[in-house]
């Protein structure tokens, strides 16, 4: 065999090889959606939250979002330092059933903490290590919703760095009373150099915001 001949075979090989090694990625996204529970939401705001996320995973639209990108979901709850729980573990959405079967659940979810502070640091570790339990998936988003800076717990920006080092997303859903206060808390402190934020004008619009949030997060999909 002649230089070039083998020096093409060799490089076929390389290429196929690089091939066989790229990821066969089952799900196109594992997202956490974390929802702020903490001493600043109220009963009434918390049923809006609730609410709203069983409304936003019934719209047309979201529903086959999640189910064309075999989306990972896991949904959890979040105050202050060491207040943090999984309500919904991690649910595969490949079927419009497994969409409506967790906006039911969505509607009667409980709320796991009361009278607490807001520690936005600490739900980003919380959730860094969750991933671990679908490494199938392309992209790995952190959508954290919250109505308050943060006050306790670890340094947001410093759980950011981790986040970015882990290529982790984390985008933010502001839920504004006055102003643009937490947005730019969002902005500055919390999402990721990929990130986005989304502002809510008060609770009322949670659910509307968080259909085109969860919409925008799924079809960002980058192989």
């Amino acid at each position: 065999m002649t230089i070039v001949p083998r020096l093409r075979a060799t490089l076929l090989a390389s290429c196929l090889a690089a091939f066989c090694a790229a990821p066969a990625w089952s799900c196109s996204t594992a997202l956490v959606l974390a929802i702020d529970v903490s001493n600043s939401i109220d009963a009434g705001e918390y049923r809006i939250q609730a609410d709203g996320l069983a409304e936003a995973l019934l719209d047309p639209a979201v529903r086959e979002a999640l189910v064309t990108g075999e989306v990972a979901l896991t949904v959890v709850q979040w105050s202050g330092r060491g207040s943090q729980q999984v309500v919904f573990p991690w649910v595969r959405m490949q079927t419009d059933a497994d969409v409506l079967a967790l906006a039911d659940r969505a509607s009667r979810m409980k709320r796991a903490f009361i009278m607490s502070d807001t520690a936005v640091g600490d739900i980003i570790r919380f959730s860094l290590p969750l991933f671990a339990e679908v490494p199938d998936c392309a992209r790995r988003v952190i959508d954290i919703s919250g109505d308050g800076t943060d006050n306790a717990g670890t340094d947001p920006q410093s759980a950011r760095r981790q986040a970015e080092v882990m290529n982790v997303q984390i985008n933010g859903l502001a839920i504004e009373g006055m102003g643009l206060s937490i947005t730019n808390f969002f902005r500055r402190h919390v999402i990721t150099r990929n990130g986005f934020v989304m502002t809510s004008r008060g609770h009322q619009s949670y659910a509307e915001t968080l259909k085109r949030k969860i919409r925008r997060e799924v079809s960002q999909v980058m192989f």
